[in-house]
Protein backbone atom coordinates (compact mmCIF):
# COMPACT_ATOMS: atom_id res chain seq x y z
CA UNK A 1 0.00 0.00 0.00
CA UNK A 2 1.15 3.44 -0.84
CA UNK A 3 1.26 6.49 1.40
CA UNK A 4 -0.86 8.09 -0.51
CA UNK A 5 -3.41 4.88 -0.18
CA UNK A 6 -2.93 5.22 3.83
CA UNK A 7 -4.34 8.95 3.95
CA UNK A 8 -6.96 8.50 1.88
CA UNK A 9 -5.39 11.02 -0.72
CA UNK A 10 -4.80 9.72 -4.54
CA UNK A 11 -1.69 9.98 -5.88
CA UNK A 12 -0.59 12.97 -7.75
CA UNK A 13 0.00 11.40 -10.84
CA UNK A 14 -3.50 9.83 -10.83
CA UNK A 15 -6.61 12.00 -11.92
CA UNK A 16 -8.83 10.77 -8.96
CA UNK A 17 -12.13 12.53 -9.37
CA UNK A 18 -12.12 11.36 -13.08
CA UNK A 19 -12.81 15.27 -13.90
CA UNK A 20 -11.65 17.31 -16.73
CA UNK A 21 -7.67 17.72 -15.80
CA UNK A 22 -6.58 21.22 -14.88
CA UNK A 23 -5.02 23.33 -16.56
CA UNK A 24 -6.02 25.10 -20.36
CA UNK A 25 -3.80 22.85 -22.19
CA UNK A 26 -4.51 19.53 -20.78
CA UNK A 27 -8.31 20.07 -20.84
CA UNK A 28 -8.48 21.08 -24.61
CA UNK A 29 -6.29 18.34 -25.02
CA UNK A 30 -8.64 15.45 -26.16
CA UNK A 31 -11.22 17.81 -28.33
CA UNK A 32 -8.46 19.14 -29.85
CA UNK A 33 -7.25 15.40 -30.82
CA UNK A 34 -10.62 14.60 -32.04
CA UNK A 35 -11.13 17.68 -34.44
CA UNK A 36 -7.19 16.66 -35.54
CA UNK A 37 -8.64 13.23 -36.21
CA UNK A 38 -11.79 14.21 -38.22
CA UNK A 39 -9.36 16.77 -40.44
CA UNK A 40 -7.26 13.78 -41.38
CA UNK A 41 -10.11 11.79 -41.80
CA UNK A 42 -12.19 14.00 -43.61
CA UNK A 43 -9.01 14.03 -46.19
CA UNK A 44 -8.26 10.66 -45.92
CA UNK A 45 -11.97 9.83 -47.48
CA UNK A 46 -11.18 12.63 -49.95
CA UNK A 47 -8.17 10.87 -51.29
CA UNK A 48 -9.27 7.06 -51.33
CA UNK A 49 -12.78 8.30 -52.94
CA UNK A 50 -10.78 9.82 -55.82
CA UNK A 51 -8.47 6.47 -55.65
CA UNK A 52 -11.23 4.65 -56.48
CA UNK A 53 -10.61 2.46 -53.05
CA UNK A 54 -13.89 4.16 -50.81
CA UNK A 55 -16.43 0.70 -52.05
CA UNK A 56 -13.59 -1.81 -53.25
CA UNK A 57 -14.25 -3.62 -50.33
CA UNK A 58 -17.46 -6.26 -51.27
CA UNK A 59 -18.83 -6.04 -47.78
CA UNK A 60 -18.77 -1.98 -48.01
CA UNK A 61 -20.98 -2.65 -50.69
CA UNK A 62 -22.83 -5.51 -49.11
CA UNK A 63 -23.37 -2.95 -45.81
CA UNK A 64 -25.06 -0.15 -47.66
CA UNK A 65 -27.65 -3.20 -49.60
CA UNK A 66 -28.35 -4.44 -46.15
CA UNK A 67 -29.48 -1.02 -45.08
CA UNK A 68 -30.86 -0.06 -48.15
CA UNK A 69 -33.35 -3.22 -48.27
CA UNK A 70 -35.20 -2.66 -45.45
CA UNK A 71 -37.18 -0.19 -47.33
CA UNK A 72 -36.49 -0.80 -50.39
CA UNK A 73 -37.31 -4.07 -51.09
CA UNK A 74 -40.49 -6.02 -52.90
CA UNK A 75 -40.75 -7.20 -49.22
CA UNK A 76 -39.78 -4.32 -46.70
CA UNK A 77 -39.67 -4.35 -43.33
CA UNK A 78 -37.32 -5.04 -40.53
CA UNK A 79 -36.70 -8.70 -41.17
CA UNK A 80 -34.59 -7.27 -44.18
CA UNK A 81 -31.63 -6.78 -41.58
CA UNK A 82 -30.67 -10.01 -41.46
CA UNK A 83 -29.20 -12.05 -39.00
CA UNK A 84 -25.54 -13.18 -39.59
CA UNK A 85 -24.53 -8.88 -39.46
CA UNK A 86 -25.15 -7.33 -35.85
CA UNK A 87 -28.02 -4.69 -36.58
CA UNK A 88 -27.06 -1.25 -35.43
CA UNK A 89 -24.48 -0.20 -38.35
CA UNK A 90 -27.67 -0.73 -40.43
CA UNK A 91 -30.30 0.97 -38.31
CA UNK A 92 -28.18 3.84 -38.77
CA UNK A 93 -28.04 3.65 -42.73
CA UNK A 94 -31.76 3.07 -43.22
CA UNK A 95 -32.98 5.77 -44.11
CA UNK A 96 -29.82 8.21 -45.61
CA UNK A 97 -28.91 5.15 -48.30
CA UNK A 98 -32.40 5.45 -49.38
CA UNK A 99 -31.34 8.73 -51.31
CA UNK A 100 -29.72 7.55 -54.47
CA UNK A 101 -26.81 9.31 -53.92
CA UNK A 102 -25.99 7.91 -50.64
CA UNK A 103 -26.43 4.36 -51.71
CA UNK A 104 -24.41 4.57 -54.67
CA UNK A 105 -21.61 6.48 -53.08
CA UNK A 106 -21.36 5.58 -49.27
CA UNK A 107 -21.29 9.15 -48.66
CA UNK A 108 -23.69 9.26 -45.22
CA UNK A 109 -21.67 6.11 -44.28
CA UNK A 110 -18.81 7.19 -44.86
CA UNK A 111 -19.51 10.74 -42.62
CA UNK A 112 -20.31 8.71 -40.31
CA UNK A 113 -16.93 6.76 -39.99
CA UNK A 114 -15.38 9.83 -40.13
CA UNK A 115 -16.60 11.39 -36.78
CA UNK A 116 -16.49 8.19 -35.20
CA UNK A 117 -12.49 8.27 -36.26
CA UNK A 118 -12.76 12.12 -34.11
CA UNK A 119 -14.10 9.98 -31.55
CA UNK A 120 -11.91 7.22 -31.35
CA UNK A 121 -8.80 10.06 -30.65
CA UNK A 122 -10.99 11.63 -28.39
CA UNK A 123 -11.39 8.83 -26.03
CA UNK A 124 -8.38 7.50 -26.99
CA UNK A 125 -6.74 10.99 -25.34
CA UNK A 126 -9.07 10.85 -23.01
CA UNK A 127 -8.51 7.81 -21.24
CA UNK A 128 -4.54 8.55 -21.19
CA UNK A 129 -5.00 11.97 -19.50
CA UNK A 130 -7.39 10.67 -16.97
CA UNK A 131 -5.04 7.71 -16.17
CA UNK A 132 -1.76 10.23 -16.44
CA UNK A 133 -2.64 13.48 -16.53
CA UNK A 134 0.13 13.71 -19.21
CA UNK A 135 -0.25 15.48 -22.52
CA UNK A 136 2.45 14.45 -24.46
CA UNK A 137 1.79 11.21 -23.16
CA UNK A 138 -2.32 11.43 -24.66
CA UNK A 139 -1.20 13.11 -27.84
CA UNK A 140 1.62 10.53 -28.38
CA UNK A 141 -0.93 7.57 -27.90
CA UNK A 142 -3.71 9.17 -30.33
CA UNK A 143 -0.39 8.79 -32.53
CA UNK A 144 -0.52 5.47 -32.66
CA UNK A 145 -4.43 5.23 -33.23
CA UNK A 146 -4.80 8.13 -36.15
CA UNK A 147 -1.54 7.49 -38.43
CA UNK A 148 -2.22 3.71 -38.68
CA UNK A 149 -3.12 3.23 -42.29
CA UNK A 150 -5.50 0.75 -41.68
CA UNK A 151 -7.40 2.50 -39.65
CA UNK A 152 -7.28 5.26 -42.03
CA UNK A 153 -8.18 3.52 -44.37
CA UNK A 154 -11.48 1.69 -42.99
CA UNK A 155 -12.87 5.00 -41.47
CA UNK A 156 -12.97 6.19 -45.38
CA UNK A 157 -15.63 3.48 -45.91
CA UNK A 158 -18.54 2.92 -44.99
CA UNK A 159 -17.39 -0.60 -43.13
CA UNK A 160 -18.45 -1.57 -39.75
CA UNK A 161 -15.22 -1.62 -38.10
CA UNK A 162 -15.06 2.76 -37.04
CA UNK A 163 -18.33 2.67 -35.65
CA UNK A 164 -17.34 -0.33 -33.19
CA UNK A 165 -14.59 1.20 -32.23
CA UNK A 166 -16.04 4.24 -31.62
CA UNK A 167 -18.62 2.13 -29.22
CA UNK A 168 -15.88 0.21 -27.39
CA UNK A 169 -13.99 2.81 -26.62
CA UNK A 170 -17.05 4.88 -25.38
CA UNK A 171 -17.30 2.01 -23.55
CA UNK A 172 -14.14 1.69 -22.18
CA UNK A 173 -14.10 5.90 -21.34
CA UNK A 174 -17.52 5.41 -19.11
CA UNK A 175 -16.44 2.15 -17.45
CA UNK A 176 -13.31 3.59 -16.39
CA UNK A 177 -15.61 6.51 -14.80
CA UNK A 178 -17.99 4.29 -13.20
CA UNK A 179 -15.56 2.32 -11.41
CA UNK A 180 -13.74 5.55 -10.13
CA UNK A 181 -17.12 6.60 -8.44
CA UNK A 182 -17.40 2.97 -7.36
CA UNK A 183 -20.23 1.99 -9.13
CA UNK A 184 -22.27 4.71 -7.87
CA UNK A 185 -23.31 6.86 -11.41
CA UNK A 186 -23.34 6.19 -14.75
CA UNK A 187 -24.48 3.01 -14.96
CA UNK A 188 -27.58 3.66 -17.83
CA UNK A 189 -24.93 5.10 -19.85
CA UNK A 190 -22.40 2.97 -19.06
CA UNK A 191 -24.56 -0.01 -20.08
CA UNK A 192 -26.10 1.63 -23.16
CA UNK A 193 -22.80 1.86 -24.64
CA UNK A 194 -22.21 -1.05 -24.06
CA UNK A 195 -25.80 -2.58 -25.65
CA UNK A 196 -24.64 -0.25 -28.19
CA UNK A 197 -21.09 -1.76 -28.61
CA UNK A 198 -23.02 -5.11 -28.49
CA UNK A 199 -25.27 -4.68 -31.53
CA UNK A 200 -22.68 -3.35 -33.81
CA UNK A 201 -19.95 -6.37 -34.21
CA UNK A 202 -19.16 -9.33 -32.66
CA UNK A 203 -16.00 -8.28 -31.35
CA UNK A 204 -17.88 -6.10 -28.19
CA UNK A 205 -19.10 -9.60 -27.60
CA UNK A 206 -16.18 -11.03 -25.27
CA UNK A 207 -14.43 -7.21 -24.72
CA UNK A 208 -17.81 -6.18 -22.57
CA UNK A 209 -17.87 -9.72 -20.99
CA UNK A 210 -13.87 -9.09 -20.15
CA UNK A 211 -14.57 -5.41 -19.01
CA UNK A 212 -17.51 -6.21 -16.91
CA UNK A 213 -15.26 -8.64 -14.95
CA UNK A 214 -12.45 -6.53 -14.87
CA UNK A 215 -14.66 -4.08 -13.72
CA UNK A 216 -15.45 -6.55 -10.62
CA UNK A 217 -11.88 -6.62 -9.43
CA UNK A 218 -11.24 -3.12 -9.75
CA UNK A 219 -14.43 -2.10 -7.61
CA UNK A 220 -12.92 -4.91 -5.40
CA UNK A 221 -9.29 -3.13 -5.44
CA UNK A 222 -10.63 -0.10 -4.54
CA UNK A 223 -12.51 -1.36 -1.49
CA UNK A 224 -16.00 -2.27 -2.53
CA UNK A 225 -17.16 -4.83 -0.89
CA UNK A 226 -17.48 -8.22 -2.70
CA UNK A 227 -21.29 -8.22 -2.35
CA UNK A 228 -22.13 -4.69 -3.69
CA UNK A 229 -19.39 -5.17 -6.15
CA UNK A 230 -21.61 -8.14 -7.94
CA UNK A 231 -24.64 -6.39 -7.25
CA UNK A 232 -23.23 -3.35 -8.99
CA UNK A 233 -21.48 -5.06 -12.13
CA UNK A 234 -24.54 -7.60 -12.50
CA UNK A 235 -27.32 -4.57 -12.84
CA UNK A 236 -24.58 -3.17 -15.39
CA UNK A 237 -24.80 -6.38 -17.00
CA UNK A 238 -28.26 -6.18 -17.67
CA UNK A 239 -27.98 -3.85 -21.18
CA UNK A 240 -25.46 -5.88 -23.03
CA UNK A 241 -27.89 -8.83 -22.09
CA UNK A 242 -30.81 -7.34 -22.91
CA UNK A 243 -29.35 -6.65 -26.10
CA UNK A 244 -27.93 -9.82 -26.85
CA UNK A 245 -31.14 -11.19 -26.19
CA UNK A 246 -32.83 -9.15 -28.88
CA UNK A 247 -30.13 -10.39 -31.75
CA UNK A 248 -31.05 -13.63 -30.85
CA UNK A 249 -35.12 -13.04 -31.46
CA UNK A 250 -34.42 -11.17 -34.58
CA UNK A 251 -32.17 -13.96 -35.79
CA UNK A 252 -34.81 -16.73 -34.70
CA UNK A 253 -37.60 -14.38 -36.56
CA UNK A 254 -35.62 -13.76 -39.64
CA UNK A 255 -34.24 -17.09 -40.56
CA UNK A 256 -35.63 -19.49 -38.10
CA UNK A 257 -32.03 -19.80 -35.98
CA UNK A 258 -31.08 -18.67 -32.94
CA UNK A 259 -27.50 -17.79 -33.95
CA UNK A 260 -26.74 -18.45 -37.41
CA UNK A 261 -22.76 -19.87 -37.04
CA UNK A 262 -21.88 -21.18 -40.46
CA UNK A 263 -23.09 -21.28 -43.84
CA UNK A 264 -21.26 -18.05 -44.41
CA UNK A 265 -17.39 -18.91 -45.15
CA UNK A 266 -15.72 -21.62 -46.91
CA UNK A 267 -13.34 -23.44 -44.26
CA UNK A 268 -9.40 -22.22 -45.71
CA UNK A 269 -7.19 -21.78 -42.65
CA UNK A 270 -4.04 -23.66 -42.07
CA UNK A 271 -4.69 -22.75 -38.47
CA UNK A 272 -8.04 -24.81 -37.84
CA UNK A 273 -7.57 -26.73 -34.88
CA UNK A 274 -4.23 -25.07 -33.84
CA UNK A 275 -4.88 -22.74 -30.74
CA UNK A 276 -1.34 -21.49 -30.39
CA UNK A 277 -0.16 -21.55 -34.23
CA UNK A 278 -3.38 -19.52 -33.96
CA UNK A 279 -2.06 -16.97 -31.57
CA UNK A 280 0.96 -16.68 -33.21
CA UNK A 281 -0.98 -15.72 -36.25
CA UNK A 282 -2.58 -12.78 -34.60
CA UNK A 283 0.62 -11.41 -32.89
CA UNK A 284 2.23 -11.45 -36.84
CA UNK A 285 -0.36 -9.93 -38.15
CA UNK A 286 -0.44 -7.39 -35.20
CA UNK A 287 2.88 -6.84 -36.03
CA UNK A 288 2.05 -5.78 -40.00
CA UNK A 289 -0.51 -3.67 -38.75
CA UNK A 290 1.27 -1.47 -36.37
CA UNK A 291 5.26 -2.20 -36.56
CA UNK A 292 7.39 -4.30 -33.50
CA UNK A 293 8.07 -1.62 -31.80
CA UNK A 294 4.48 0.19 -31.09
CA UNK A 295 3.90 -3.30 -30.52
CA UNK A 296 6.28 -4.00 -28.21
CA UNK A 297 5.97 -0.49 -26.79
CA UNK A 298 1.94 -1.41 -26.20
CA UNK A 299 2.43 -4.73 -24.73
CA UNK A 300 5.18 -2.87 -22.07
CA UNK A 301 2.20 -0.27 -21.37
CA UNK A 302 -0.39 -3.12 -20.61
CA UNK A 303 2.08 -4.61 -18.03
CA UNK A 304 2.86 -0.88 -16.81
CA UNK A 305 -0.96 -0.29 -15.89
CA UNK A 306 -1.13 -3.53 -14.42
CA UNK A 307 1.55 -3.05 -11.89
CA UNK A 308 0.37 0.38 -10.99
CA UNK A 309 -3.39 -0.90 -10.57
CA UNK A 310 -2.03 -3.60 -8.29
CA UNK A 311 0.33 -0.60 -6.63
CA UNK A 312 -1.98 2.05 -6.27
CA UNK A 313 -5.68 1.53 -5.32
CA UNK A 314 -6.59 4.63 -6.75
CA UNK A 315 -5.02 3.74 -10.30
CA UNK A 316 -7.36 0.29 -10.29
CA UNK A 317 -9.98 1.76 -12.93
CA UNK A 318 -7.17 1.57 -15.45
CA UNK A 319 -7.71 -2.06 -15.49
CA UNK A 320 -11.13 -1.72 -17.67
CA UNK A 321 -8.54 -0.56 -20.23
CA UNK A 322 -6.52 -4.52 -20.25
CA UNK A 323 -10.45 -5.97 -21.38
CA UNK A 324 -9.73 -4.34 -24.43
CA UNK A 325 -7.11 -7.16 -25.86
CA UNK A 326 -10.12 -9.35 -25.60
CA UNK A 327 -11.11 -7.73 -29.50
CA UNK A 328 -8.02 -10.99 -30.15
CA UNK A 329 -10.91 -13.34 -29.01
CA UNK A 330 -13.18 -13.32 -31.92
CA UNK A 331 -10.61 -13.36 -34.68
CA UNK A 332 -8.88 -16.14 -32.84
CA UNK A 333 -12.12 -18.33 -32.76
CA UNK A 334 -12.69 -17.22 -36.11
CA UNK A 335 -9.63 -18.49 -37.22
CA UNK A 336 -9.21 -21.67 -35.01
CA UNK A 337 -12.53 -23.02 -36.39
CA UNK A 338 -11.10 -22.64 -39.95
CA UNK A 339 -12.37 -19.12 -41.46
CA UNK A 340 -10.45 -17.43 -43.88
CA UNK A 341 -7.33 -15.43 -42.64
CA UNK A 342 -8.41 -11.81 -42.81
CA UNK A 343 -6.42 -8.29 -41.26
CA UNK A 344 -9.41 -6.71 -40.83
CA UNK A 345 -10.06 -9.05 -37.69
CA UNK A 346 -7.24 -7.51 -36.13
CA UNK A 347 -7.44 -3.58 -36.43
CA UNK A 348 -10.08 -3.37 -33.03
CA UNK A 349 -6.83 -4.21 -31.25
CA UNK A 350 -5.03 -1.12 -32.78
CA UNK A 351 -7.15 1.15 -30.59
CA UNK A 352 -6.14 -0.69 -27.30
CA UNK A 353 -2.69 -0.98 -28.46
CA UNK A 354 -2.77 3.13 -28.37
CA UNK A 355 -4.17 3.22 -25.04
CA UNK A 356 -1.82 1.12 -23.55
CA UNK A 357 1.49 2.84 -25.06
CA UNK A 358 -0.03 6.38 -23.89
CA UNK A 359 -0.64 5.22 -20.45
CA UNK A 360 2.62 3.64 -20.38
CA UNK A 361 4.34 6.78 -21.47
CA UNK A 362 2.65 8.62 -19.06
CA UNK A 363 3.10 6.57 -15.94
CA UNK A 364 6.82 7.12 -16.33
CA UNK A 365 6.67 9.80 -14.04
CA UNK A 366 9.89 12.14 -14.42
CA UNK A 367 10.60 10.55 -18.18
CA UNK A 368 7.32 10.94 -19.79
CA UNK A 369 7.70 13.36 -21.80
CA UNK A 370 11.07 11.46 -23.55
CA UNK A 371 8.99 8.74 -23.38
CA UNK A 372 6.39 10.29 -25.43
CA UNK A 373 8.87 11.23 -27.93
CA UNK A 374 10.65 8.11 -28.55
CA UNK A 375 6.46 6.60 -29.19
CA UNK A 376 6.04 9.44 -31.37
CA UNK A 377 9.69 8.40 -33.22
CA UNK A 378 8.29 4.88 -33.45
CA UNK A 379 5.09 5.81 -34.72
CA UNK A 380 6.75 7.64 -37.44
CA UNK A 381 9.36 5.25 -38.48
CA UNK A 382 6.77 2.35 -38.68
CA UNK A 383 3.70 3.98 -39.78
CA UNK A 384 3.21 4.87 -43.14
CA UNK A 385 -0.34 7.16 -43.67
CA UNK A 386 -2.03 6.12 -46.53
CA UNK A 387 0.68 3.38 -47.54
CA UNK A 388 -1.13 1.72 -51.02
CA UNK A 389 0.59 -1.62 -49.34
CA UNK A 390 -0.60 -1.39 -46.39
CA UNK A 391 -2.58 -4.54 -45.71
CA UNK A 392 -5.95 -3.32 -45.38
CA UNK A 393 -5.76 -1.32 -47.97
CA UNK A 394 -4.73 -4.28 -50.15
CA UNK A 395 -7.04 -6.57 -48.97
CA UNK A 396 -9.60 -4.63 -49.71
CA UNK A 397 -8.61 -4.62 -53.18
CA UNK A 398 -9.60 -8.90 -53.38
CA UNK A 399 -12.44 -8.16 -55.41
CA UNK A 400 -11.45 -5.13 -57.71
CA UNK A 401 -10.64 -7.60 -60.42
CA UNK A 402 -13.73 -9.28 -60.52
CA UNK A 403 -15.58 -6.33 -60.21
CA UNK A 404 -13.78 -4.75 -63.50
CA UNK A 405 -14.35 -8.39 -65.20
CA UNK A 406 -18.58 -7.56 -63.99
CA UNK A 407 -19.31 -4.81 -66.12
CA UNK A 408 -19.48 -7.25 -69.13
CA UNK A 409 -22.51 -8.27 -67.46
CA UNK A 410 -23.71 -4.95 -66.50
CA UNK A 411 -23.54 -3.52 -69.83
CA UNK A 412 -25.59 -6.40 -70.76
CA UNK A 413 -28.31 -5.92 -68.45
CA UNK A 414 -28.07 -1.95 -69.33
CA UNK A 415 -29.16 -2.47 -73.02
CA UNK A 416 -31.34 -5.51 -72.75
CA UNK A 417 -33.28 -5.94 -69.56
CA UNK A 418 -36.73 -3.92 -69.46
CA UNK A 419 -37.84 -3.82 -66.10
CA UNK A 420 -38.03 -7.77 -65.64
CA UNK A 421 -37.20 -9.40 -62.26
CA UNK A 422 -33.48 -10.84 -61.22
CA UNK A 423 -33.00 -13.44 -59.25
CA UNK A 424 -30.05 -13.36 -56.80
CA UNK A 425 -28.47 -14.50 -53.47
CA UNK A 426 -27.95 -11.67 -51.24
CA UNK A 427 -25.82 -13.77 -49.45
CA UNK A 428 -23.20 -13.95 -52.35
CA UNK A 429 -23.48 -11.07 -54.26
CA UNK A 430 -24.89 -8.01 -52.47
CA UNK A 431 -21.82 -6.38 -53.61
CA UNK A 432 -22.56 -6.83 -57.16
CA UNK A 433 -26.43 -6.03 -56.43
CA UNK A 434 -25.04 -2.36 -55.29
CA UNK A 435 -22.97 -1.91 -58.34
CA UNK A 436 -25.94 -2.15 -60.40
CA UNK A 437 -27.64 0.48 -58.97
CA UNK A 438 -25.10 2.30 -61.04
CA UNK A 439 -27.58 1.46 -64.24
CA UNK A 440 -30.84 2.43 -61.83
CA UNK A 441 -31.30 -1.58 -60.44
CA UNK A 442 -32.40 -1.24 -57.24
CA UNK A 443 -32.78 -3.76 -54.49
CA UNK A 444 -36.59 -4.33 -55.20
CA UNK A 445 -35.83 -5.65 -58.37
CA UNK A 446 -34.07 -8.32 -57.25
CA UNK A 447 -35.97 -11.50 -55.82
CA UNK A 448 -33.43 -12.81 -52.98
CA UNK A 449 -33.41 -14.82 -49.33
CA UNK A 450 -35.09 -11.73 -47.76
CA UNK A 451 -38.15 -12.36 -49.56
CA UNK A 452 -39.50 -15.23 -48.12
CA UNK A 453 -42.20 -17.17 -49.93
CA UNK A 454 -41.48 -15.02 -52.62
CA UNK A 455 -38.14 -16.04 -52.65
CA UNK A 456 -38.68 -20.02 -52.39
CA UNK A 457 -41.47 -19.81 -55.26
CA UNK A 458 -38.81 -18.32 -57.19
CA UNK A 459 -36.21 -20.64 -56.57
CA UNK A 460 -38.62 -23.77 -57.13
CA UNK A 461 -39.74 -22.09 -61.00
CA UNK A 462 -37.90 -19.06 -61.74
CA UNK A 463 -39.54 -18.79 -65.24
CA UNK A 464 -42.48 -17.88 -63.77
CA UNK A 465 -40.99 -15.11 -61.54
CA UNK A 466 -38.48 -13.72 -63.20
CA UNK A 467 -36.37 -12.98 -66.38
CA UNK A 468 -33.07 -13.17 -65.50
CA UNK A 469 -30.99 -14.81 -62.86
CA UNK A 470 -27.36 -13.88 -61.56
CA UNK A 471 -25.41 -16.81 -60.06
CA UNK A 472 -21.85 -16.77 -58.50
CA UNK A 473 -20.14 -19.48 -60.02
CA UNK A 474 -16.56 -18.71 -58.30
CA UNK A 475 -16.62 -17.48 -54.29
CA UNK A 476 -16.73 -20.35 -51.69
CA UNK A 477 -17.81 -23.04 -54.10
CA UNK A 478 -20.71 -21.10 -56.07
CA UNK A 479 -23.38 -19.80 -54.28
CA UNK A 480 -26.89 -21.35 -53.52
CA UNK A 481 -28.21 -20.85 -57.65
CA UNK A 482 -25.17 -22.75 -58.76
CA UNK A 483 -25.80 -25.36 -56.35
CA UNK A 484 -29.37 -25.44 -57.50
CA UNK A 485 -28.52 -25.59 -61.12
CA UNK A 486 -25.89 -28.42 -60.31
CA UNK A 487 -28.40 -30.29 -58.64
CA UNK A 488 -31.26 -29.58 -60.34
CA UNK A 489 -30.20 -29.50 -64.41
CA UNK A 490 -34.44 -28.22 -64.75
CA UNK A 491 -33.59 -24.94 -62.59
CA UNK A 492 -32.18 -23.68 -65.42
CA UNK A 493 -35.07 -24.52 -68.28
CA UNK A 494 -36.09 -21.79 -70.24
CA UNK A 495 -32.88 -19.24 -69.44
CA UNK A 496 -29.52 -19.23 -71.49
CA UNK A 497 -25.97 -18.01 -70.33
CA UNK A 498 -25.97 -14.33 -71.76
CA UNK A 499 -22.94 -12.75 -70.18
CA UNK A 500 -20.49 -13.53 -67.57
CA UNK A 501 -16.96 -12.12 -65.73
CA UNK A 502 -15.90 -11.77 -62.22
CA UNK A 503 -17.25 -15.90 -61.61
CA UNK A 504 -20.23 -14.43 -62.10
CA UNK A 505 -22.81 -15.43 -64.85
CA UNK A 506 -26.18 -13.87 -66.49
CA UNK A 507 -28.95 -16.05 -67.48
CA UNK A 508 -31.86 -14.61 -69.21
CA UNK A 509 -35.16 -15.83 -69.44
CA UNK A 510 -36.24 -17.23 -73.33
CA UNK A 511 -39.94 -16.88 -74.13
CA UNK A 512 -42.93 -16.21 -72.37
CA UNK A 513 -42.95 -16.89 -68.48
CA UNK A 514 -43.47 -20.71 -67.17
CA UNK A 515 -46.80 -21.60 -65.06
CA UNK A 516 -45.79 -21.52 -61.47
CA UNK A 517 -45.30 -24.98 -60.27
CA UNK A 518 -45.12 -26.28 -63.95
CA UNK A 519 -44.22 -29.77 -64.65
CA UNK A 520 -40.72 -30.52 -64.52
CA UNK A 521 -40.09 -27.83 -61.90
CA UNK A 522 -37.31 -29.11 -59.00
CA UNK A 523 -38.15 -29.98 -55.82
CA UNK A 524 -38.36 -27.13 -53.23
CA UNK A 525 -38.61 -24.72 -51.87
CA UNK A 526 -34.69 -24.71 -51.69
CA UNK A 527 -33.54 -23.76 -47.84
CA UNK A 528 -32.31 -20.38 -47.01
Amino acid sequence: MSKYDRVGVQDPLIIADLSPSPGRWRQWTPPLAALLAIALGGFAAWYYWRAGLTLSHYDAKAHLVVARRVIDSLTPGWKQLGAVWLPLPHVLNVLPVQVDFFYRTGAFAVGLSVLCFGYMAYAVARLILDATGSSAAALAGVSVLVLNPDVLYLQATPMTEPLLLALVLASALALVRWVGRDGAKGTATTGLLMAAACLTRYEAWPVTAAALAVAGLALLRRGVAFGAALRKVAGLAVYPLLALALFLVQSRLTVGHWFVTDGFYVVDNPDMGRPFKTIGSIWWACHHLNGYGVLLFAVAGAATVLWHAVRHRAQAASLVVLALAASAALPWYAFYIGHPFRFRYMVPLVPALAVWAGIGAGLTRRFRIVVALVLVGLVAYETKPFDAAAPMVQEAQLDRQHSEQRRAITEYLREHRHGEKILASLGSLSHYVQELSAIGIDVRDVVHEGNGDLWAAAIRTPRAYVGWILSDELSEGGDVLAARAREYPGFLRGFRRVAEGGGVVLYQRVGEPALAGGRGSPPGPASN
